[in-house]
């Protein structure tokens, strides 16, 4: 059910032109639905409860969402109670739907909150609805009895009447605090357009870092170089073909080039790694020793 294009009043109006369903009708649509699949049943029965679906979308606009896009997730809410909704349990449809429409709102309304994810645990969800009225309810019971809440005080509380962790507490009451800015926003009249973005650390490499990588790379290209002129033809080719190339080969493949058994290509890599070593920790020991 599309609601573009036409203001939450519209809707409002034909929401309240609806038919009020009795006891009998609401079951006799739903069970065309479940059991036929009546389209036409499906549309009548929701039709008959979106000022039920607009009601409760109201109840969130303090959130600051559009009463369009709320009424249209409240409109979901609907359709997917009306698909699950189980005639044979003995309940009003409107009792059931109560709690998918009200689900439905709050997930969008968690969505569109924050560019960053404000919560996703049941404990979190009924902190987001609930910090500020349980708050204010708090503080009014402490200053009837003439008591003064500190901060960490209040929060305590918090957590124990709304039953949720204490960091949960804390967390939330962060993100509902302050709200979103843009990176591209200037930080202050002072700083002559300079903005936020302005200030984070380049993640890439310093200009140092890049000099020195680049002598480091070059060092040990060279001592490899050199090394490699320590092993043997045969053990410089294994080497080679082994760890140097885009895809090593295997010691059978080798084997078979050179008529040698897969083992002994394994014992001459082996031994080629050991030359290697022995030469490079000779060439670093130069440097150290030069260094030092």
């Amino acid at each position: 059910m599309a609601f573009d294009g036409y203001g939450d009043q519209t809707y409002s109006r034909r929401a309240m032109r609806a038919e009020m369903l009795d006891a009998d009708t609401e079951l006799r649509l739903a069970y065309a639905w479940r059991d036929q699949r009546d389209e036409a049943a499906l549309h009548r029965l929701i039709t008959a409860y979106m000022r039920l679906a607009i009601s409760m979308a109201a109840k969130f606009r303090r959130y600051g969402a559009p009463m369009n896009d709320l009424i249209q997730e409240a409109s979901l809410g609907l359709m997917k109670a009306a698909d699950k909704f189980d005639p044979d349990r003995g309940v009003r449809f409107s009792t059931y739907a109560v709690w998918w429409i009200k689900a439905s709102i709050q997930e969008y309304v968690m969505r569109n909150w924050s560019m960053v994810r404000t919560g996703s645990t049941s404990s979190q969800k009924s902190l987001f609805f609930n910090l500020k009225r349980v708050q204010s309810k708090l503080e009014r019971d402490a200053l009837a009895r003439g008591d003064a809440l500190q901060g960490y005080q209040l929060r305590q509380m918090i957590a124990a009447e709304v039953g949720v962790p204490l960091q949960d507490v804390e967390m939330m009451e962060g993100r509902l605090s302050g709200s979103d800015y843009s990176l591209d926003a200037t930080q202050s009249a002072e700083d002559e357009g300079r903005s936020w973005i302005d200030s984070l650390e380049d993640p890439s490499s310093q200009a140092d870092e890049i000099v020195s990588d680049a002598h480091d790379t070059a060092q040990l290209r060279q001592w490899l170089a050199a090394a490699m002129h320590c092993l043997t033809e045969r053990e410089r080719f294994i080497i080679s073909e082994r760890k140097l190339r885009e895809a090593p080969r295997t010691l059978e493949s080798l084997g078979a080039e050179m008529g040698l058994s897969k083992e002994r290509i394994r014992q001459l890599e082996v031994v080629a790694f050991g030359k290697l070593r022995k030469s490079l920790d000779e060439q670093s020991s130069e440097v150290r020793g030069y260094m030092s």
